[in-house]
């Protein structure tokens, strides 16, 4: 039996393996530093605290990384690290250790939010948890921002709590949420960092507890036939062997590990039975150099018969995390598969290891090679941000759920967002240049337009600071009930934010204001107008009705813009003859009332040039339901104390008048008018909604010369509905104008009304 003493020793040789004498000694005062404070102690899972930090070491020095990070995987469970405390840390073990471990804490931090988010999810649909699952995604990725150390002790972290979950043989709800975290989040980020080592454990593990029938059957029958496996094996390696030396190559040749979860997967993805799996047999041959690579491969497959469509060369196009071998299957002598990979010894180190083993360069005083390839890595890192692609769609693909979200996650970039902290840690994407002005905004609009002031890492800044990645803000609020509680027209201005949403919600705040002012203006003058009538009693509301407005409110605005004379309003008040004859109602469409008429229009006194037949001086005037114009069929209705309403033959409202008093009707016709004469029509425009429509349709009005004196648009779903007063010389001019009006973008009708 192997001693307590002799047990330590070899853990603590595991804890320092592949670094100096001086950085062991460093590592080795870690341990003893932590031991008494943690002893007695727990983390969240119920291991002991010391097993749990000095199993999270271990498995960072496996990795091979430098000393900083096994000393902060030691630290970064040490309770209430205050400032003090931190202070202690820095002077004992270095500025370095010291921000890693207040990295690492503030990424755990994190997850122990998400968790709790998690859990409250669980009582929810399906879109809620993936949804949870993203928004982890990115503090992760907001964590490697600043230093991917954190990332490989987190990613230790949990290889060792599920290591002892397995240990332990617990079988739990929080077993089956870890090991589908894991799934979702760990393995796929072991696995684009390259860290295979770590990735294969995690989705072993990770599918121990999630499928612990699948994962026992296939472990069984592993062991079933393993004995009858590794004699085949060891026989086939040591064929290759004598025949790589005689061709004189170099060679290592050693079996390759069985993943129980890669086997199930490509059961399941290839429908295959476990006799057929080629991953079950398999080994790799590490050589010196790419070429010698491809001198085995052609041996291998000189030896065996290869599998065309099972062959990648992973050398000349390696994968997006940087993995580099030549896979190969070939039929062995019993017509079973055989798996063999080829690779040099630095793409091994790599595949085993991953950027991991990349940190150690960072200071060690390494060759300009070593240090140039330490570069090269730090540049493949920020392609890190591709693989969020790559594991939202392992989350949200199987509830085909949340996809808008998920395609603005997968377009953001380091370079143009952020990703900035509540003071209750959850994270908050911005885009970059975002201030605190965004982030009320984005957090809540009433958030934002009662801003006041923010703190950001505690301190005050002003509210057009552009924030950065990791900071933590705080926004000061005015009461809901302060006069002072709205946005400042300020923030409009270059530099106070950088979202679009944020700009058109402060837009939109101002424009309210503004609407309510406009909204008053209209209001007092209709008073005032009632009250000159005596009519103030009137209620306002079947008023605008009356006037053909549906809304109240558009009649106020109406009024306020002198879109709509009072005086029509004081016509509405008085049920006299006129409205008996049908003059003097209100058309909804007189809503638009000319403002800027020519001086030659016959609104502003111009003669119509209309003769009436067998009468002379006779005042006239065209009416305004129909706005006729030549050569109009035209016919004359005698008003009471207003002349002769000049009308179309076929407008309703005087074949209405016609029919009740018949008398008052007479013969009419055009006359010469003067050169410059125009009359107001109104034309109907129905088209397709779109940004610059109204100018387009504006600008052919300008095209043919035609006065236009009043708009009115409404838009709905999609179609907009507008109503135009144009000027015209004759019908001739209108019918062209409607030509080229029906020529433009997204018009899909046009008629005179």
């Amino acid at each position: 039996m192997v001693s307590i003493a002799a047990a330590q020793n070899e853990a603590h040789v595991q804890l320092t393996a592949s670094l100096g004498a001086e950085d062991s000694a460093r590592v080795m005062d870690a341990l003893a530093f932590v031991k008494p404070i943690y002893q007695g102690t727990t983390v969240a899972t119920d291991q002991d605290r010391f097993d749990f930090c000095q199993g999270v070491a271990t498995t960072l020095a496996l990795l091979e990384t430098d000393a900083e990070t096994r000393i902060a995987g030691l630290l970064f469970e040490l309770p209430a690290i205050d400032a003090v405390a931190a202070g202690t840390i820095e002077l004992r073990f270095g500025t370095e250790v010291a921000v890693l471990v207040a990295g690492i804490r503030q990424l755990m931090r994190l997850h122990e939010i998400t968790f709790s988010q998690q859990q409250v999810s669980d009582r929810k649909n399906a879109a809620q948890q993936a949804a949870v699952q993203v928004e982890t995604l990115r503090k992760m990725l907001l964590a490697m921002a600043s230093d991917m150390r954190v990332v490989l002790v987190r990613l230790a972290s949990r290889v060792t709590t599920l290591r002892y979950f397995a240990d332990q043989k617990l079988e739990n709800e929080r077993t089956r949420k870890y090991a589908q975290g894991t799934f979702d989040i760990y393995a796929p980020l072991a696995n684009r960092l390259g860290i295979w080592q770590l990735k294969w454990e995690l989705e072993d593990l990770s599918f121990r507890f999630i499928e612990p029938e699948a994962y026992k059957r296939i472990a069984r029958m592993l062991e079933e036939k393993r004995i009858q496996r590794e004699g085949f094996v060891s026989s086939a390696i040591e064929r290759l062997r004598s025949e790589l030396g005689t061709a004189g190559i170099k060679a290592e040749v050693f079996g390759r590990p069985k993943h129980i979860y890669s086997i199930w997967t490509k059961m399941h993805g290839k429908s295959l039975d476990f006799s057929e799996m080629y991953d079950v047999r398999a080994f790799r041959v590490i050589v010196d150099d790419v070429k010698t690579c491809y001198a085995v491969l052609g041996i291998v497959h000189d030896i065996w018969t290869p599998i065309p469509e099972e062959f990648d060369d992973y050398i000349s196009r390696p994968k997006q995390n940087g993995y580099q071998s030549l896979h190969t299957v070939v039929v062995a002598e019993d017509g079973r598969p055989l798996e063999v990979q080829i690779r040099t010894r630095d793409m091994h180190h790599f595949a085993e290891y991953g950027v991991a083993a990349h940190w150690r360069y960072k200071e060690s005083g390494g060759s300009h090679s070593a240090g140039q390839k330490y570069d090269e890595k730090i540049a493949w890192l920020r392609q890190l941000l591709a693989w969020k692609s790559e594991v939202v769609d392992a989350v949200v693909s199987q509830e085909e759920i949340h996809r808008e979200w998920v395609e603005k996650l997968k377009s953001a970039t380091l370079d143009d967002r952020i990703y900035v902290l509540t003071p209750q840690a959850r994270v908050i994407e911005l885009p970059n240049g975002a201030t605190p002005i965004d982030f009320a905004y984005h957090l809540h609009s009433d958030v934002g337009h009662r801003c006041r002031g923010a703190r950001v890492d505690g301190a005050m800044v002003p509210l057009n600071t552009a924030l950065k990645n990791g900071q933590t803000v705080e926004i000061i609020t005015a009461k809901g009930g302060s006069v002072a509680a709205g946005p400042s027209r300020d923030w409009l201005s270059p530099g106070y934010t950088a979202s679009t949403r944020t700009r058109s919600k402060v837009r939109a705040w101002f424009n309210a204001i503004d609407q309510q002012e406009t909204l008053a203006t209209g209001r007092s003058l209709i008073e005032k107008s009632l009250q000159r009538e005596g009519k103030t009693a009137v209620n306002l509301e079947e008023l605008a009705h009356k006037l053909g407005f549906p809304k109240l409110d558009d009649l106020l605005l109406a009024v306020a813009k002198e879109q709509f004379s009072l005086r029509h309003v004081e016509q509405a008040l008085h049920d006299g003859e006129t409205q008996k004859d049908g003059i003097g109602q209100i058309n909804p469409d007189d809503a638009v009332v000319p403002r800027k008429s020519r001086a030659s229009s016959v609104t502003q006194g111009a003669k119509s040039g209309v003769l009436v037949v067998g009468t002379d001086g006779l005042m006239t005037q065209l009416a305004r339901c129909c706005k006729p114009a030549p050569p109009d069929e035209i016919v004359g209705f005698v008003t009471r104390g207003r002349g002769v309403s000049i009308h179309r033959a076929s407008c309703k409202n005087f074949m209405e008048m016609r029919t009740r008093a018949p008398e008052r009707v007479i013969q009419t016709a055009w006359g010469k008018a003067g050169a410059e004469t125009v009359y107001p029509v109104d034309i109907f425009v129905l088209a397709s909604d779109r940004q610059g429509l109204l100018r387009d349709i504006s600008e052919s009005f300008l095209r043919e010369k035609i006065n236009v004196i009043g708009v009115s648009t409404q838009s709905a779903k999609g179609q907009a509905r507008m109503a135009f007063t144009a000027e015209i010389s004759s019908t001739a001019q209108l019918l062209k104008a409607l030509t080229v009006i029906r020529e433009v973008d997204g018009v899909n009708e046009v008629r005179r009304q």
